[in-house]
């Protein structure tokens, strides 16, 4: 009895450990915000600020520039090409890969998860020079190019739920006269439905987060994103560290809103109302 309840209060204390893990830098990072320059200087880091020297005008100002609007813009138009893109050739590559049988298919399914485990940096000198030879630098174009290439993620995430599909949906769609397109827009892509929102979740997030490939291949002003834009707050010369937290306070809550609106179809059945083998 006694090793059973000290097991149970392991578990909670690693759960416990694992929360503040989580959410102290979101606390951190929302202190700050909350902070004047003054409060920043002679505050701890750690400690909420005093209630009657709490401040809201740091995220007055952070939503009063111009530039985050262009980044919630260059963001979302980059968001919703390469989202589409990637979930449009992941699903009707895993489809093909899944359920038809070629010459080569082996090595093809190698060629794939072969780009899966070569990292990015390695090739990205090769990569600079073929976007700067397509005419891609400093437009949208060159991260939606790169977003939608350069991972092969929903390729696997998609085989793995079309494996689960039975083969006898194809067939009996085949015997009533479907296409094989008609299959795969009708049939299997709807029950696709829970891959698609992990695909959408997890790209979101990345793409969102992600300052490596906009700064390299987006310099220009007009072209920020919401990750460049609040590298502006970002110098400590100009004591911003406050308006660099409201701005990451802000541009967080885009990523909880994408996941709060996509999470339902994570636990969705994949094969619901699929005949049994």
């Amino acid at each position: 009895m006694a090793k059973k309840i000290l097991t149970q209060c392991l578990k909670q204390i690693i759960c416990l450990c694992m929360v503040v893990i989580v959410l102290a830098p979101i606390l951190l990072t929302l202190f700050a915000a909350l902070k004047t320059k003054a409060d920043m200087v002679t505050t701890s880091p750690l400690v909420l600020p005093a209630w009657d020297k709490i401040t809201f005008d740091n995220f007055r100002k952070v939503l009063s520039d111009k530039y985050l609007l262009l980044g919630f813009k260059n963001t979302g138009i980059i968001l919703v090409i390469s989202i589409f893109f990637n979930v449009m050739f992941g699903s009707i590559t895993a489809f093909i890969i899944e359920r038809f049988q070629f010459k080569g298919k082996i090595v093809v399914v190698a060629m794939f998860f072969l780009g899966m485990l070569i990292p990015n940096f390695v090739t990205e000198i090769a990569r600079f020079r073929i976007i700067q030879g397509l005419h891609m630098y400093n437009t949208l174009a060159a991260p939606i190019v790169i977003y939608v290439a350069s991972d092969l993620m929903q390729l696997y995430i998609y085989r793995q739920f079309l494996s689960g599909i039975s083969v006898a949906l194809d067939e009996a769609a085949l015997i009533d006269g479907c296409s094989y397109f008609g299959l795969f827009a009708r049939i299997i892509f709807p029950l696709l439905a829970p891959a698609t929102a992990t695909i959408c979740i997890i790209k979101a997030i990345n793409i969102i987060n992600d300052m490596y490939v906009p700064y390299l291949y987006m310099p220009k002003n007009s072209l920020r994103t919401l990750t460049t834009y609040i590298m502006n707050f970002a110098n400590a010369q100009q004591g911003s560290w406050q308006l660099l937290a409201a701005g990451i306070i802000i541009i967080m809550l885009s990523t909880i809103i994408i996941y709060v609106f996509f999470q339902k179809y994570i636990l969705a059945g994949v094969t619901a109302g699929a005949v049994k083998e």
